[in-house]
């Protein structure tokens, strides 16, 4: 057994055994990406995630950055459920035509300043969607984005790297 494995007696005579996390990587981009954080905002950073008309996958990604192993909050970013209590809003899926007005209304409900990032190749430019009759395109089209996130999906740990990225530009914008 290596370090990562705890043993843990919940029942009388039997022994369970529950893999803890013990990704170097990983640790170092999270407290990178919360130092960063915690200088731009001296907080939490909130992000809004909208679903513009994707496939699912990009969220199935988003969703593994709140599980224990990624447990994103530990480096502190937060998802909320209202874009008026958001820093920023993460766009995953192509925007199709149906979806084009919700996304210009969830970006005009954010606070200043209105951070975007477009999660995944359909975000970024409409990926396997792209051209057909259904969908206007990348979230660019319709709003400004300040990052783009490739892949399909991406990882969560090129999401988080990303972030850091972002956060690293909104520093030297600000001057600090």
């Amino acid at each position: 057994m290596g370090n990562n494995v705890k043993h843990i007696h919940m029942f009388p005579g039997i022994k369970t055994e529950v893999l803890m996390p013990n990704d170097e990587e990983l640790a170092g981009i999270g407290i990178e990406l919360r130092t960063k954080i915690h200088s731009m905002f001296g907080r939490s950073l909130a992000i809004r995630e909208l679903d513009s008309g994707s496939d699912n996958a990009t969220e199935i990604e988003m969703v593994n950055l709140t599980t224990p192993y990624y447990d994103i909050e530990r480096f502190g970013v937060t998802f909320v459920a209202s874009p008026r209590h958001a820093d920023m809003l993460a766009v995953t899926g192509a925007v199709t035509h149906n979806m084009q007005i919700a996304v210009k209304k969830t970006y005009d409900a954010m606070p200043f300043p209105k951070l975007v990032i477009a999660v995944g190749d359909d975000a970024c430019d409409g990926g396997i969607f792209k051209n057909t009759y259904a969908v206007l395109g990348g979230v660019e089209k319709i709003i400004p984005v300040d990052l783009k996130i490739p892949g399909n999906p991406p990882s969560p740990k090129q999401i988080l790297s990303a972030l850091v990225v972002l956060m690293s530009r909104l520093r030297v914008q600000k001057g600090k």
